[in-house]
């Protein structure tokens, strides 16, 4: 006499398929409802940044803009304002024994400095080919 039920050697199996459609239904309906913010809410303080620091390039020149839009290149004044000036003394400043992609362009300005300023040093640096072009900032605190 044998009391126990009959074992059956077939196993129970969990059919994953509908689970993966659901989820992914699901994940489908969430990219489609939401929505995307692209509205310009920028709140600029320049010239600080929050980013830290990097190593300054072995050959850098600063290219410095004060309040009034005076320049300065490694600390010497440029005579005047004009685009072929500033491109004139960074010429002069960099040498011309060197390649000007080797150079890097370092930015100070002042943070009350015009905008024609700053765009006027970084155009003169774009017609002599300097394609390394950072601009200094403090960090914010």
């Amino acid at each position: 006499m044998n009391l126990r039920p009959e074992r059956s050697d077939e196993r129970v199996e969990i059919n994953l398929t509908p689970l993966i459609d659901v989820v992914f239904l699901l994940l489908i309906f969430f990219m489609v409802s939401t929505t995307f913010d692209r509205h310009a809410r920028l709140k600029v303080s320049l010239p600080e940044a929050s980013a830290k620091t990097s190593l300054q390039q072995k050959e850098s020149l600063v290219l410095t803009i004060d309040a009034k839009g005076n320049y300065f290149i490694n600390d010497r004044q440029v005579i005047n304002q004009s685009l072929d000036t500033l491109k004139q003394a960074i010429t002069k400043s960099i040498g011309e024994d060197k390649v000007m992609k080797d150079v890097s362009l370092v930015l100070r300005a002042d943070a009350n400095t015009p905008h024609q300023a700053v765009v006027r040093a970084m155009d003169a640096a774009s017609q002599l080919g300097l394609s390394r072009l950072s601009i200094a900032t403090v960090e914010a605190k």
